[in-house]
């Protein structure tokens, strides 16, 4: 349960993230510090707000680029926030970010000031190579060599597939699974389809396409300026807008084959981006003469089996908080939900809707709710728009409460998988004018 004085209330002011960018493209250059600084820089102004006026910034990373291992710190400080706000990273897999906002959100509650921003960051096209044990012991003894031929004789022995450096691999350090196999045998166990996850990743791409048409991503996006021309680029590259059912259904498995049912177009693209949002306690906010966007009520973190159950924790996290607040979800008008894989959302889906997982996982006497797909991610989700890891979940928050908006909702519901088990679920409301 959330901690801190229940009696001050939380609520996000704005949120802003840059342009998601497929990894390896326009963002090959920059580093996530760049992208840190951006959304940084942008967020304060947007509400009238002066940097000086921040009492904290939290930012969630996964790949960190050893020089800017706090790089919350080393970006604020870069944005022009003033050197006594205090600035740190977190990390937690894919829900990072929900991490950063809920720690900063602790501190508003526990009166450390009265703003606080927070959000997350990802660059996957500057992910650090990885030498092996062998080499770095090696390569730490060399640091005294005096001369090149002295250097390269701390190599001498090494094979060469022990020289070269190789990239992190997204799995599981405890099982040694990758997540995209894992994403394969919660389907198969949940009995989703190949064709139900082809389905569900065009829905993603259509609806993307859909909300930038309509302008909403527009204004959720700040413009990032590409040296060394200075180029502007002001919407993501994620979404297809020229994919189909049947070019869906022609790509081959990309973990599990000849037979697996994950494939790179019903998963989530590696993506590079920032994102962050403007927190504030809500009288102070209203003092201030700012538009309110939603009460942050509530939050749970939960942790399951990263064997059996990785990507299944929001099926544990959502009715854990729902039911403390007696919230049915047919009461939600909004859910967000992170799409690691269409697999991985529908399988949740189907665990929600289950009898015996609701009594045998749920302790229910049945099933927790009827979910369908009328509420979840309207304006797209991670398959179409990209997860960068550490900024997915402010993404996410910003989305939701402005939906709520748009669609006069009032609650909304943000909800994601991470490594290692985890997950978050997280509860707005919309505060009314």
């Amino acid at each position: 349960m959330a901690d801190g004085d229940p009696t001050t209330q939380v609520v996000l002011v704005d949120g802003v993230r840059t342009p998601f960018r497929r990894a390896g493209t326009d963002y090959l250059d920059l580093i996530s510090y760049d992208l840190a600084r951006t959304v940084l820089a942008a967020l304060p102004g947007r509400s009238g707000l002066d940097p000086r006026d921040i009492s904290q910034v939290v930012m969630g990373s996964v790949v960190q680029n050893p020089a800017t291992s706090n790089v919350a710190r080393d970006a604020a400080l870069a944005a022009g926030y003033p050197q006594d706000v205090p600035a740190h990273t977190v990390t937690l897999a894919c829900i990072s970010a929900n991490r950063a906002i809920a720690d900063a959100a602790l501190g508003l509650r526990n009166g450390d000031g009265d703003f606080a921003v927070a959000g997350g960051v990802e660059v996957l096209s500057d992910v650090p190579p990885v030498f092996g044990k062998k080499m770095r012991a090696r390569l730490f003894e060399a640091r005294k060599s005096k001369g090149v031929s002295q250097f390269l004789g701390h190599l001498r022995g090494l094979k060469l597939k022990e020289l070269l450096p190789a990239a992190p691999a997204i799995a599981e350090y405890t099982t040694g699974e990758s997540m995209g196999y894992s994403a394969d045998r919660l389907a198969a166990r949940f009995d989703v389809s190949r064709l139900e996850q082809d389905s569900y990743a065009l829905r993603a791409h259509t609806l993307a396409a859909a909300a930038h048409e309509a302008g909403h991503l527009a204004a959720e996006v700040t413009p990032v300026s590409l040296p060394p021309d200075f180029t502007l680029l002001d919407k993501d590259n994620t979404f297809r807008t020229d994919t189909s059912l049947e070019a869906l259904q022609k790509l081959k498995p990309s973990f599990v084959k000849p037979f697996g049912t994950v494939t790179a177009g019903n998963a989530s693209p590696l993506t590079d981006g920032a994102a962050a949002v403007l927190l504030a306690r809500k009288e102070v906010a209203r003092a201030h003469g700012l538009p309110l966007k939603a009460t942050v009520r509530d939050w749970v973190f939960t942790a399951q089996d990263p064997g059996d159950e990785l990507l299944l924790g929001p099926a544990f996290a959502v009715p854990k908080l729902l039911q403390r607040h007696g919230i049915r979800w047919a009461d939600l008008d909004v859910i967000e939900i992170h799409e690691a894989f269409a697999g991985q959302v529908l399988a949740v889906l189907k665990a929600l809707s289950s009898d015996s997982f609701g009594r045998e996982r749920l302790g229910l006497s049945g099933r927790f709710a009827d979910p369908g797909l009328e509420r979840i991610n309207l304006w797209g989700g991670s398959i179409s728009l990209g997860h960068p890891f550490g900024a997915t979940g402010a993404r996410l928050l910003t989305t939701a409460a402005n939906r709520l908006a748009a669609e006069d909702g009032q609650l909304a519901l943000v909800t994601a998988c991470a490594a290692g088990g985890q997950a978050v679920a997280m509860l707005l409301e919309r505060v009314e004018a």
